[in-house]
């Protein structure tokens, strides 16, 4: 599951950045449409981002679906039997 975060993290990523390059772009060739294209970029940084977080809350809901950490990897939630 680390990998599929990581990739819903890096397709966000690129989506906010192809927005702000677009909106440069278009900015830089005087495009009476870039201040439309810089509400959607800037749309995009907080939407992005809260569309990914949904998609993986409700892929933990799936039936069938197990969170349990590969071979390697420490699970967060579990405890290390160290005394505070």
């Amino acid at each position: 599951m680390k990998k599929g975060r990581r990739i819903l993290a890096w397709i966000g990523i690129v989506l906010i950045l192809l927005m702000y390059v677009l909106t440069i772009i278009f900015a830089v060739m005087d495009n009476p449409n870039a201040k439309n294209w810089l509400m959607a970029a800037i749309f995009c940084t907080v939407a992005v981002p809260v569309i990914i977080y949904a998609i993986q809350l409700a892929v933990k809901h799936i039936p069938g679906v197990k969170f349990e950490p590969e071979e390697g990897e420490d699970d967060p939630g579990e405890e290390d039997g160290k005394d505070q």
